[in-house]
């Protein structure tokens, strides 16, 4: 009798075990039936290749009508300073009202302004203040949208296919980096008017996307962000605490300076500059990733004076200059198997360190072919650090200041590109080619040592919860 209660008594436990088991979750649907993320991605292509087209396209519009280069080359100064200049703003609209509504104002407010210049060639009323003020609404589009857009992408997809979605992502630039210029060309050959109606078209299916797709759009109160971590900075090895926030994760509801964070406190928006500049880690990396920005964009010119005194044709140029591009459509399928063999650190200085001989490789025999298969290299790890910058900094801020990290980030990679070019022409001014790609070598290695020296760099590992 014993034997038999302790049996049933034993099932009945069992039973009641199985019945108050949790049960499990359902896998995540894969990426390439996840809707949602796959429309946004496609009205964030549909963005950048209207960029990259109108940014070719403007230049040889306004040298055709002007026959001044400075006015060329004006539009994509005013683009670019406007990019800085409402920057900060930018990033705290996107952490204070909804994202979506952002989206939606600023996709409108650029097809109006894409819109209007071949209508006014239609009427033949296109006029230089007319571009160059389009110039500027699309810089301030482009630093109101952007850090949405990298959120709302980022936030329909679950975290464990993360890496997958970021290198789908920089297909996506790189594509439309390789895409964008000979594209923009061949329309412009077919009429002056042809590449502003495709960035139109662009800018359209961008805004009906931003319409018709839903995502989280309420940015998370500092209170709800409290309750999702522990205090401690998840991208700094060197310390348990959290440099950005006042209270030591105490108290969620201040940002980085310890103030109450509400959106609208006096210099909260610079919040997202100060939580960069307060991090170990951080600092380092975006100091890399800022001196490889201005090399690369300080080598470009002399590469092509290089090719241009070997007698290579404008369009041979054009193709060993898409090398970065091919090379970052490769290099997107290799994130998640360089994320696996290193630590971001050394992946970081890896690629810095290859930077270096490849700005050497126009000096090289082989003219077009050697410039290409350089570039080609240096592209292969662009998309490994664009989804390191990803998953160090933008997945690891509380979602109140997210908006804010990323236009502080943004803007200091894009004070960069003006800074480059402007010291390419200096050198150019007073070396020649070959002796300035040789400066730009020397300097970007000479940046590289201090970060290669210190330990931080080495030590750094990925975020546990982003490991694949």
């Amino acid at each position: 009798m014993s034997t038999g209660t302790t049996t049933t008594s034993a099932a009945t436990r069992e039973a009641t075990d199985k019945a108050t088991q949790t049960p499990l979750a359902p896998p995540p649907v894969p990426l390439r039936r996840n809707w949602r993320f796959q429309a946004l991605w496609a009205g964030q292509a549909g963005s950048t290749l209207g960029l990259q087209i109108i940014d070719t396209a403007y230049p040889l519009l306004l040298l055709a009508l002007t026959g001044s280069s400075t006015l060329a080359a004006a539009f994509g100064a005013l683009q670019i300073g406007a990019s800085v200049v409402f920057g900060i703003h930018g990033g705290a609209v996107a952490d204070r009202y909804d994202r979506r509504r952002i989206l939606i104002v600023g996709d409108s407010t650029r097809l109006i302004a894409c819109a209007s210049v071949p209508l006014a060639m239609a009427l033949d009323r296109l006029t230089v203040a007319h571009s160059l003020l389009v110039a500027v609404v699309v810089g301030a589009t482009i630093a109101y949208t952007g850090p949405v857009r990298l959120l709302a992408v980022r936030s329909v997809v679950p975290p464990e296919q993360l890496r997958q979605a970021l290198a789908q992502d920089e297909a996506r630039m790189s594509g439309a980096g390789l895409i964008g210029p000979p594209l923009a060309g061949a329309l412009f050959g077919l009429g002056r008017a042809a590449p502003f109606v495709g960035t139109a078209l662009t800018s359209l299916l961008a805004l009906a996307v931003a319409v018709l797709v839903r995502f989280p759009s309420r940015p998370a109160s500092p209170a709800e962000d409290a309750t999702d971590t522990d205090g401690t900075d998840p991208t700094d090895p060197t310390n348990g605490t959290d440099p950005t926030n006042g209270t030591n994760g105490t108290d969620g509801t201040k940002d980085a300076d310890g103030i109450k964070d509400t959106g609208s406190a006096k210099g909260a928006a610079l919040a997202g500059h100060r939580y960069l500049a307060r991090s170990a880690l951080l600092r380092p990396i975006l100091a890399v990733v800022l001196l490889i920005n201005l090399a690369g964009t300080a080598m470009l010119l002399p590469v092509m004076v290089v090719l241009r005194g070997q007698g290579t044709s404008d369009a041979a140029i054009g193709l060993a200059l898409a090398g970065e591009a091919v090379g970052a459509l490769v290099g997107a399928l290799l994130v998640r198997r360089l994320h696996r063999l290193v630590g971001p650190g050394v992946l970081l200085l890896a690629v810095s360190w290859l930077t270096v001989p490849m700005i050497l490789a126009p000096l090289l025999p082989g003219g077009p072919a050697t410039v290409f298969a350089g570039l080609f290299l240096v592209g292969l790890g662009v998309p490994t650090l664009r989804v390191m910058i990803d998953l160090l900094v933008f997945q690891q801020v509380p979602d109140a200041l997210r908006g804010r990290v990323i236009a502080a980030t943004m803007t200091m990679f894009t004070v960069g590109m003006p800074a480059g070019m402007v010291g390419s022409g200096l050198l150019l001014d007073h070396l020649s080619p070959a002796a300035a790609l040789g400066t730009v070598a020397a300097l970007l290695a000479a940046g590289l040592v201090p970060a290669t020296a210190g330990r931080t760099l080495r030590r750094a590992t990925w975020p546990d919860r982003t490991a694949a």
